[in-house]
């Protein structure tokens, strides 16, 4: 239902609210896992905790109806970052107690359940307060906005931690232990100011948010609800097969993930390629990130002229074949080499140097992370499409995103303690051969919904 309230410009409080949504995801199951490679976690534990914080996001849609029956959207909104902004806070508080490791955890685990909170109700604010107009022109700045905040989170604030390590604290970028508690304190000091100043702005910007179409108005309805949305789900022609779609879709980047993180940390003896805080945050937060943003845009491109149906077989190559970058990585690990350059600019003679290897990692990653957003496409575009519709297409989306978030969950639980028994070479190894599901689920998955360019095609 359109709130009848007038709002203000949406661009006041759509580009914070998912900016800061995606600081907490982030945080959570990605950084976490640079942060427990700085505290000296093994490589097992390191990628099992990251996966157990992404729980709280797999499950939501079984609750997000439940908050439709108390106060406002913009009411949760705003808990939940004064919550998140007091937890980080008090996450720095505790890290120089003796059991701070299994304090974080429990923090973290309580906070990734009010990390998903915000999401629900930011959403819920969003589509609730906004007609469909008013979202299509602000959807990219949604969209922006999110990657901004996964931005911030792998690439300024894991560059910052590595920096007050070595340069404002002195400790050896490459030693792991409990010097780095330090560096991370400044940061969840940092986010919770951020988190804190956001409940402020959004607490004089955002609209309430009014109450979706036929909400639940007790526990009672809101159960029947999610039960008459499940038995609709499985009464969906070629369900299992949409579900095996879901699920084994990107299972081979369920196991590589975790690992790869820790692969570009991990020391030379070790299998690992040695970088830093700083290169990390460089290499995969900054030219990663921006490496998959332009591959969603072609991918993006790549359906819209070739149809999902004939391009979701190439998009499932080119989410997998790639992957093979991380064992060429592992294989060869680039040394330090510099390379001196010298450049005439007019009368300006510029002399440039840089680390060979960067540049191969970078090259890497770049390439790795590229045919990723081309692919992932795929993945989302089909569950538009095929799965989702419906009477309850917002629910069965959410199971869609749900069954991969369950993937990654079970692949990061064990993809470290694999990578630790089999070494980097052959664990990549293995991720190459996992990929057979992924291409196996593509060439069997159902298009029973049909689409204008494939309907014309047809005919």
């Amino acid at each position: 239902m359109q709130s009848a309230t007038p709002i203000k410009n949406p661009l006041t409080w759509v580009p914070s609210g998912y900016f800061t949504m995606a600081l907490t995801y982030n945080l959570l199951v990605v950084a976490s896992i640079v942060m427990f490679k700085n505290f000296g976690i093994d490589n097992g534990k390191a990628s099992a905790y990251a996966a157990m914080f992404g729980l709280a996001y797999t499950i939501k849609p079984l609750f997000a109806s439940f908050l439709e029956m108390y106060k406002s959207k913009k009411f949760f909104v705003l808990l939940c970052q004064l919550i998140l902004g007091g937890g980080y806070i008090g996450l720095a508080a505790i890290m120089h107690l003796p059991n701070y490791l299994t304090l974080m955890l429990g923090f973290f685990w309580v906070l990734s359940f009010v990390g998903s909170t915000q999401d629900i109700t930011t959403d819920g604010v969003y589509v609730t307060s906004l007609d469909a107009k008013s979202q299509a022109k602000v959807c990219g700045w949604q969209s922006l906005s999110w990657n901004l905040g996964k931005l911030a989170m792998l690439s300024v604030m894991v560059t910052l931690s590595g920096y007050f390590h070595e340069s404002i604290f002195k400790h050896d970028p490459h030693v792991q232990g409990r010097d780095w508690v330090d560096s991370w304190q400044i940061i969840f000091v940092i986010l919770g100011i951020m988190m804190l100043m956001a409940a402020a702005w959004h607490w004089k910007n955002m609209p309430e948010g009014s109450r979706a179409e036929n909400s639940p108005k007790n526990a009672k309805e809101a159960l029947s609800t999610l039960f008459e949305s499940f038995v609709a789900f499985f009464q969906k022609p070629g369900i299992w097969l949409m579900i095996g779609f879901a699920f084994l879709f990107r299972i081979s980047v369920g196991f590589l993930t975790s690992p790869s993180i820790l692969f570009m940390q991990d020391s030379i003896e070790k299998g690992g390629l040695l970088l830093s805080n700083q290169e990390f945050g460089v290499i995969y937060g900054t030219f990663g990130l921006l490496a998959f943003l332009a591959g969603s845009l072609i991918g993006g491109a790549y359906v819209a002229k070739k149809g999902l149906k004939k391009a979701l077989f190439p998009l499932c190559c080119a989410i997998n074949i790639p992957n093979v970058t991380f064992l060429l990585l592992a294989i060869f690990q680039p040394q330090d080499h510099s390379v001196l350059f010298s450049l005439n600019v007019n009368l300006l003679h510029l002399h440039l140097s840089f680390q060979q290897n960067y540049l191969w990692i970078g090259l890497g990653v770049v390439i790795e992370q590229l045919f990723f957003g081309i692919g992932a496409v795929g993945f989302m575009i089909y569950l538009m499409q095929q799965l989702a519709p419906g009477k309850f297409a917002t629910a069965h989306y959410a199971f869609g995103t749900g069954l991969m978030s369950l993937c990654m969950i079970l692949t990061g639980s064990v993809s470290g303690y694999m990578q630790q028994a089999m070494g980097y070479v052959w664990f990549f190894v293995f991720v190459m051969i996992v990929t057979i599901p992924s291409f196996v689920i593509c060439w069997v998955a159902p298009f029973h919904v049909k689409h204008d360019e494939e309907a014309k095609a047809a005919s």
